[in-house]
Order: structure tokens, then C-alpha cells, then sequence
């Protein structure tokens, strides 16, 4: 159990969320490691210092990061953002330089590096999952298979005009090392783009699903700019994307280059005025969420009722959070539906619920119980045949 908090140290730390003991949720398994997973506690705890929510276990990275099956480029509107965040930054920042450079940490598949190398950038990934960084750089996207860290730095020797860090920076156990190592390889004038689920909207959307033993930390403006600011870097510029139920776009640079942006200030000042940050508005996310899991259960002990086959749309990493949490095993859905090849003929950790690939379906279900809801737009135009059919898409988290 960590009672220091991982931001700034302090141990004034106080149980805010208990989500039980649950299997790491990556850890989809082969027929023969049913019942094997191991289960860890799944806490929040929030910092009286800073603010910070955070996990009180540490599942070893090495057990998490150093192989999965998750992949960024199944995911046509992930794809599509990392295009868009490419572009952007390139516009604001390097449309002139002759010669532009970009360091991507957690870079999975390669595919916001693949949009980096179209507008002419020299592209380097570091990618922890042995399986990822291969199917990266056989797709010509330089990828060290490595944990980055500011050792790791140290031996690249080189600085970059961009770092970007998309869905990573509240994954990490070496965290005040990563955030000096980005310090060391950002060049004077360059920018650090960080993308981060946004703990504000995870409150507003009751989805608190993306809590998850990958997930160690949970940010807000007001947290991650204490963490930046002890490594002298300061985020001069921010706004809400769409992106995964609501992330951030921050933008970051060494401290004292460039003042905060009137949006970035406008959304500091949110934050206050909505008491995001106090230790009451987690307290009380914790007993919405306990409500939340009554609804849904009724909602599925109803559907059995009515003789209604209904099956998992998606098997996202964060699903199997509420799979646990509200105990919904095959007694609910008899499978949970993937496009990802990589989970094929595999179970959910915990509930065991069998994975089928999408376009091997030989029959369907009456309902689709949606756990990748953060692709809501795109789930919805992709299915409206089977919805025209009368097949229903429950969301149990609306974004």
C-alpha cells in the first residue's frame, strides 16, 4: 500500500473510492489461466496537500506494460485524433522548420507517430509491450522496446521539438523520473504535449470505469501543473477534447517561456468554482457510483426477464472495472464483441466472459451492452443497420 503521495510526497492521504479487489484488467486470459488471475486492491485515495487522486497498489509495470493487447490503431477516431493533435501542433509551433524532431512516449502502435512522419518529422517511439514496439517498427516506425525513464534519456543523448505523451502520464510508477527525463530531451523552445483523461469529466460522466490499476494517478489542471511545476516545466495552454469520454490537450514548456493561454485560465478557474479538486466531490462520485450499479443491474435483471440475449459491445480494458465492480458475468452477457484481433478466443479477467471478433459473428443479440462508450459517436454511425433492425445499444456511461 503507498501512503506518500506520488505527486508531491505528502501523507496526508485519505480513502475517497473502494472499487474491491479486482484482476488487473488487461489481463485478458487463455482458456487455461481462467480462475488463475490474481486480484489486487482497486482504492482511491485523495492527497489533503495537493489534490491529487491516486492508487494506494501499485501493480508492477513490468507485469502490465511489458506485454497487452491493446492497440491505438483499431480505433478509427483515436486515429483520427492523433491526425488532428499532429496536425495542430505542427501549425502552432514548426510549420517552418526545415528540420523537426518528435519523441513519443508510449507510442503503442505507432499510429500518432505515422501522422507526425507525414508532415515530414523525424519520429522516435518508446514502447514498453514487447508485441506493440514490433508491430511499429515493422511498419517502419523507429520504437525503442523500453520503459522511458530519465536513464533511458540520458542514453539517447538528443533533444526533441516535441514530446507527446497521449494516455500515458497517469500510467506511471516511475513518475517524478519520466517528468525529469522529459525536462532533459525537450529542447529549449520545445513543446510537450500531454493527453490525459480529465478527472473532472470522469466525475461529471460518472464514468468510473477508467479507474483502473493501470491508471495510478487521476489529474485535474490544478494537479498536473503542481506535478510540472516541481520540474520547472509549466503548461501555458490546455483545452477539453472529445477524445475518451474528455480528455485534455495540455501544452507544456520549460518554466517561464510563455504565460498561460485566457482558455487555460478560464479553466483553472472552473475547476475552483465546481470544487473539483475538493476531498467532498469525490465522496460524494463514490456514492453516485454505488446507485449507478443498482440501475444497471436492474436494468439487466429486467432484460433477462423479457428473454432478451444481450452481449458486450467492446472489450476495452476499462470494462472489465465495471464488470467487476457491478459483478456482471455470463449470468448477463454471454460475450463481449472486439474488433481487436488480439483478444481473439480470450476471457475477460475475472467475469470470464468469452471475446468474439466482430466480423465472424454468425448470429446477434437483442442488446448490446456498450463498455466502449467513449466511441459512441463512431459505435452508433457504424451500427445503425442493426439499430434499424431493432437491436439496442444500452450506454451505461453517457459522455
Amino acid at each position: 500500500m503507498n501512503n506518500i503521495c506520488r505527486v508531491c510526497d505528502s501523507t496526508d492521504l485519505e480513502l475517497a473510492i473502494d472499487l474491491g479487489h479486482q484482476p488487473w484488467c488487461n489481463n485478458f486470459l487463455d482458456i487455461q489461466s481462467i480462475g488463475k488471475e490474481p486480484f489486487y486492491p482497486l482504492r482511491v485515495l485523495y492527497c489533503h496537500n495537493c489534490g491529487t487522486v491516486q492508487l494506494d497498489y501499485t501493480v508492477k509495470k513490468e507485469i502490465m506494460f511489458g506485454d497487452h493487447t491493446y492497440l491505438s490503431g483499431v480505433t478509427n477516431s483515436l486515429s483520427e485524433h492523433f491526425k488532428n493533435i499532429a496536425h495542430e501542433v505542427d501549425n502552432k509551433f514548426f510549420k517552418d522548420f526545415r528540420t523537426k524532431s518528435v519523441l513519443d512516449i508510449g507510442s503503442n502502435d505507432g499510429t500518432q507517430l505515422k501522422h507526425f512522419q507525414a508532415l515530414d518529422y523525424e519520429v522516435l517511439g518508446v514502447e514498453s509491450s514487447k508485441k506493440t514496439a514490433k508491430i511499429a517498427n515493422d511498419n517502419n516506425i523507429p520504437t525503442v522496446n523500453n520503459f522511458f525513464n530519465l536513464n533511458l534519456v540520458k542514453s539517447l543523448n538528443k533533444k526533441f521539438d516535441i514530446i507527446n505523451a497521449a494516455g500515458v502520464f497517469f500510467h506511471l510508477e516511475e513518475l517524478h523520473s519520466v517528468t525529469e527525463g522529459i525536462k532533459k530531451a525537450l529542447k529549449e523552445d520545445g513543446i510537450f504535449v500531454v493527453q490525459f483523461l480529465y478527472m473532472k469529466k470522469i466525475v461529471d460522466n460518472l464514468a468510473f470505469d477508467q479507474i483502473y490499476h493501470e491508471h495510478l494517478l487521476y489529474y485535474n489542471l490544478n494537479t498536473i501543473e503542481i506535478l510540472l511545476e516541481r520540474h520547472d516545466l509549466s503548461m501555458f495552454d490546455a483545452y477539453l477534447s472529445p477524445i475518451h469520454g474528455g480528455s485534455i490537450i495540455g501544452y507544456v514548456t520549460h518554466k517561464g517561456k510563455k504565460n498561460p493561454s485566457e482558455r487555460l485560465l478560464k479553466m483553472r478557474k472552473a475547476e475552483v468554482e465546481d470544487k473539483s479538486n475538493e476531498f467532498a466531490t469525490y465522496l460524494d462520485f463514490a456514492k453516485r457510483i454505488k446507485k449507478m450499479k443498482v440501475d444497471n443491474l436492474s436494468f439487466l435483471d429486467q432484460a433477462k426477464k423479457d428473454g432478451k440475449k444481450i452481449w458486450g459491445f467492446g472489450a476495452p480494458v476499462k470494462g472489465n472495472t465495471m464488470l467487476n465492480y457491478f459483478g456482471i458475468g455470463t449470468q448477463y452477457l454471454n460475450y463481449l464483441i472486439e474488433k481487436n484481433e488480439l483478444r481473439r478466443g480470450l476471457y475477460s479477467p475475472g467475469m470470464h466472459i468469452p471475446v468474439l471478433i466482430e466480423k465472424e459473428l454468425k448470429e446477434l443479440p437483442d442488446i448490446y451492452y456498450v463498455l466502449a462508450w467513449n466511441f459512441k459517436k463512431e459505435i452508433l454511425a457504424n451500427n445503425q443497420h442493426l439499430i434499424d433492425k431493432g437491436i439496442e445499444f444500452y450506454f451505461p456511461v453517457n459522455p
